[in-house]
């Protein structure tokens, strides 16, 4: 993952306020049922998805390369009373000294890896850390024309209040596609506002995403020793449409 890219995770405070769903946890609990062992998350971030499978008894390494992000989990795993073990790691070169059979990394963050370099060293390092047939979990964003080719102007996306304060604050994004190194640079502002709509204050913070298509990630997952088990557009396993936001990839370790 790209250390120049981490802008949009510099207020974990922030990014809690921004990513307070858990879409995923009943499809994971479902896969966490069926591994006995310690279970791993990569890229786990404020432990958003971490703190809730953990606290239902299962044993979770949490690893993410943002010391701020990985501090705020802890705080907040602490706060709930919940057992994990928190490393602070590159998640393309995971050294962890054991081996799981479930893996997962959502949150689209395989996006975060920008190069096909970056890509196979982490699927590289899920692998070592895999045993023979142990399940990758992951989702990232699905390359559809109206994910790409959005217009490079400020677009709304959307509201939310920032229970702190009780302000509203309307959420924006610029977007522009670099079509040759299927990257997308997002801007992300945010706009503060009181009780009576006055803007308050304002914060833009900016990322970069990489895109996969689908018969793309067939051949990189192959490659790096894995058969595909299910693709589902969405955590309800609903089936992949040309329509489709995302994609949920469930892996199986071969070699």
């Amino acid at each position: 993952m790209d250390l120049e890219n981490f802008e949009e995770y510099d207020d974990p405070k922030l990014y809690d306020k921004e990513n307070s769903f858990i879409d995923e946890l009943p499809f994971l609990l479902k896969w966490a049922d069926t591994s006995n062992g310690v279970i791993i998350e990569l890229a786990c971030g404020t432990g958003r998805v971490t703190i809730p499978i953990a606290s239902r008894g299962y044993k979770l390494i949490g690893v993410d390369l943002h010391k701020g992000m990985l501090e705020e989990a802890k705080k907040k795993a602490f706060n709930q009373n919940v057992n994990i073990t928190w490393v602070q790691q590159d998640c393309t070169k995971l050294s962890l000294n054991i081996t799981s059979k479930l893996i997962y990394m959502v949150g689209n963050s395989f996006q975060h890896f920008l190069t096909n370099g970056a890509q196979d060293k982490l699927l590289t390092s899920v692998n070592r850390h895999l045993e023979i047939e142990g399940i990758f979990i992951f989702d990232t964003r699905f390359p559809s024309k109206e994910e790409l080719l959005q217009p490079n102007t400020e677009e709304y996306w959307k509201t939310y209040i920032d229970h702190e304060n009780g302000n509203a604050v309307d959420v924006y994004t610029i977007s522009n596609y670099d079509s040759l190194n299927q990257i997308q640079h997002y801007t992300t502002i945010r706009r503060m506002k009181n009780n009576q709509g006055i803007v308050l204050g304002e914060k833009s913070t900016n990322i970069s995403l990489r895109y996969v298509f689908p018969k793309e990630m067939e051949r990189i997952l192959s490659n790096n020793g894995f058969e595909i088990i299910s693709i589902f557009q969405d955590w309800q396993e609903n089936p992949i449409t040309a329509d489709s936001y995302g994609m949920v990839y469930v892996c199986k370790k071969l070699k």
